[in-house]
């Protein structure tokens, strides 16, 4: 009897510390505990990195930022300041003793001043609209920056004044301007933006541009503080060359503006370099197609010597930043579904430094991320695996990175994600290898069957790679094997592939998702009688195009798409944006091809299970794309149901109940026909 006690007793406490130890998949609510680093930048010596730590606020549905400060060995990990308001744009000083950074108040957004070595801050500006691309000169005096200058809307009529103390309509609101609104902002406000200087111990901030442009672009100085280059669209007839930009310098004193490129195309991100001799900046000759690669061009100070350095590398090249030495640049790009930051010589010779950038789209595993360096080259950047969001990673003395900040032990730790593989196929169009990944759930067993969900990447020219991701996470923890593929037309495979959907948009993208999800099927991974297939945004367009072409799925979740390029075109507030590049001319020039391509033509062949979704603010992809598809299969007597999102653009998932109900919404709809 005692052994028999003594055995039943060890058996419990054994089942009860294995239930106590054995992690649960990832949950909904989740999401709010998730953090991520963004924006690290390295003191100029190296030895501490400050970076804005970002989550998200369950009690009032928004994300927040405040800005940390660790040591690059990981050490003395701390809040900047004690403040508990919205902090971003940190930058320090040349000499290290000071950062400067921006800061919500009651009235806006303000540049304010932390000392280093006391801890001591204080409001620097007060400023009528937010500071952007905060820039410190070379000897520290001076902070330059860009802000929104308003303008009084145009007057068609004049109304008559209402009596005292009575109650009309709002007034009329009035726009001559091509682009007057923007997804995620709605209405703009008219006016532009200008770049102003400021002392950095304080005083009144002075404007340096004017006329009827914006310059609203990253800064950089001349050495001896007396020019700023910037880039702007100061072309005649700049609203209709909107893809154009050009590198200019303005003189602190005279507010001279000298231009330096005359390319048509966009010429933007100028760095100068230490000896001020040169200047780096990105762009390229707009052929008039839907992807080019962004390439890494040099030239003199006066503009003369413009040269490409960077053609040894078929990626698209951002976020560049000239070495102490001025020998070179480091800059971002996208490999094969990942973010590197790569160095490059003044004669183009390149070496990769890191890989693993990114992470700061909690939703979705598209590209982001960014990184900043010392004199000594010492690099702080984000770093991301499926396995976590953006953490704070250093690469120092040619060693391996390391990671310094592990935000997301606290919730990540207890929990098992689904395990994220690499998939690569070929295509049975043309024999090109495609790439993707699957997402298994967690506690995957081989020997049991489960449904596929494909999730169709969005742009279409942008990636999803192996970063992670909150959504598909999700999707792997209700227990579907997840597909998320790079179809031609995305970047990150040179140029050529991104530019192959070219007046063919959809086209062969939909034969490269179909042959991964046969692939999947091939190989026992996925059942062939329980696929489904989500997607937003260019990925909703894919999504409906596929069901228009065949039945194979058991149900369907088309969120914000395009279903009529002839409506969305003349309706997005992009709608100048796609003659000639999309598809060769405007809507009513081309009404057959316009239509030839857009979804809704297929609608009368659609049988699968429809859900329908959109934000109901949307201006990229208006709701009335999403209605559309719903009408049209409610007439059709196809089930079908439409989901719309309050007060939401674009970008469901901004809100972080959004993201949780974009994800509940799909699984519940896809549940209801998982038989």
């Amino acid at each position: 009897m005692y052994r028999f006690c003594s055995l039943f007793f060890l058996v419990f406490f054994f089942q009860l510390s294995l239930a106590q130890t054995q992690k649960s998949p990832f949950q909904p609510l989740d999401v709010f505990d998730l953090e991520w680093v963004s924006d690290p930048q390295i003191s100029p010596d190296g030895t501490q990195i400050v970076y804005r730590r970002s989550g998200f606020d369950i009690m009032k549905d928004n994300s927040r930022g405040n800005l940390w400060i660790i040591n690059a060995d990981g050490s003395s990990h701390r809040k900047l300041t004690s403040r508990e308001v919205g902090e971003s744009q940190a930058c320090w000083s040349p000499s290290g003793d000071r950062i400067a950074f921006t800061s919500a108040t009651d009235e806006g957004s303000e540049i304010y001043m932390y000392w280093v070595k006391t801890g001591q801050i204080a409001k620097l500006s007060q400023l009528e609209k937010s500071p952007g691309n905060l820039t410190w000169s070379p000897d520290g005096t001076q902070l330059a920056f860009t802000m929104f200058v308003s303008q009084k809307p145009p007057v068609v009529a004049e109304m008559p004044s209402k009596p005292k103390g009575a109650k009309w309509a709002d007034a009329a609101r009035i726009t001559d301007r091509l682009k007057h609104e923007a997804d995620g902002r709605g209405y703009m406000e008219p006016g532009f933006t200008h770049i102003f200087i400021l002392p950095s111990e304080g005083g009144s901030a002075r404007q340096l541009t004017s006329g009827d442009y914006d310059h609203n672009s990253n800064l950089s100085f001349s050495p001896d503080g007396k020019e700023i280059y910037f880039s702007a669209n100061r072309v005649e007839d700049w609203e209709y060359r909107f893809r154009n930009s050009e590198i200019y310098k303005v003189n602190v004193d005279t507010k001279k503006i000298t231009v330096l490129t005359t390319q048509d195309g966009p010429d933007y991100s100028p760095q100068v370099s230490p000896d001020g001799k040169t200047v780096a900046f990105l762009g390229y000759l707009d052929k008039v197609q839907d992807h080019q690669n962004i390439v890494l061009h040099l030239m003199n100070s006066d503009g003369s010597n413009r040269r490409i350095i960077s053609s040894n590398l078929d990626e698209s090249i951002s976020n560049i930043t000239w070495d102490d030495s001025g020998k070179g640049l480091y800059f971002m790009y996208d490999e094969k579904g990942n973010t590197k930051i790569g160095y490059i010589t003044k004669g183009g010779n390149i070496t990769k430094k890191v890989d693993n950038v990114g992470g700061t789209t909690i939703g979705r595993p598209y590209a982001s991320g960014s990184y900043s360096v010392s004199k000594s080259g010492t690099l702080a950047f984000t770093q991301t695996r499926p396995e976590y969001p953006a953490e704070l990673a250093v690469l120092q003395n040619k060693k391996e990175p390391q990671l310094i900040t592990n935000l997301n032990a606290d919730v990540l730790g207890q929990r098992q994600l689904g395990k994220v593989e690499e998939v690569w196929y070929k295509s049975t169009f043309d024999g090109r290898d495609i790439q993707g990944w699957i997402v298994k759930p967690p506690f995957y067993d081989d020997s049991k069957s489960y449904p596929l969900l494909v999730e169709n990447h969005g742009g279409p020219i942008l990636n999803y790679g192996d970063r992670f991701t909150a959504e598909i996470q999700l999707y792997a923890a209700a227990g579907y094997v997840v597909f998320y593929p790079n179809p031609r037309g995305s970047t990150s495979y040179g140029e050529k592939f991104g530019n192959l959907l070219k007046n063919n948009y959809p086209g062969q993208d939909y034969n490269d998702v179909m042959d991964g999800v046969d692939y999947l099927v091939q190989k026992g991974i996925a059942d062939n009688n329980r696929l489904f297939v989500a997607g937003g945004s260019a990925g909703g367009i894919m999504t409906a195009w596929m069901i228009g072409k065949n039945n194979r799925f058991k149900a369907a979740a088309v969120v914000k798409p395009v279903m009529n390029w002839i409506s969305k075109t003349l309706v997005a507030d992009n709608y100048f944006y796609y003659a000639d590049t999309r598809y060769p001319g405007q809507p009513w020039e081309n009404f057959e091809n316009y239509w030839k391509f857009s979804p809704i033509s297929l609608v009368g062949n659609i049988e699968t299970p429809t859900m329908v979704m959109v934000g109901m603010n949307d201006l990229r992809t208006p709701p009335s794309e999403a209605k559309q598809l719903y009408h049209a299969l409610k007439l059709r007597k196809i089930e079908t149901v439409l989901v719309e999102i309050p007060n939401s653009y674009h970008n469901i998932a901004g809100k972080p109940s959004n993201l949780i109900s974009k994800v509940a919404h799909t699984l519940a709809w896809f549940k209801k026909y998982d038989k």
